[in-house]
């Protein structure tokens, strides 16, 4: 299994897709042969992808009490 990108193209009423000969000869596809395909046409981005690992000491109370007496904001 390998990922690609691609650029899609009108194809009638369609849109297809053309998979790269690198591709292609990787894994070995033949003309007709049913391929499994995931598809994305924006990448996702979630919060708890990049602070969900994260483990504060202190609660979120507590940190934003912290900000705002370093800005004078208190």
């Amino acid at each position: 299994m390998m990922e690609i990108k691609a650029k899609t193209k009108k194809w009638g009423n369609s849109i297809g897709i053309l998979i790269p000969k690198e591709a292609v000869r990787k894994e070995n596809i033949k003309p007709e042969q049913e391929v499994t395909l995931l598809i994305s046409a924006k990448p996702t981005t979630k919060g708890k992808d990049i602070w969900g690992t994260l483990k504060f000491k202190e609660s979120t109370e507590e940190l934003m009490r912290e900000i705002d007496r370093e800005f004078g904001l208190d």
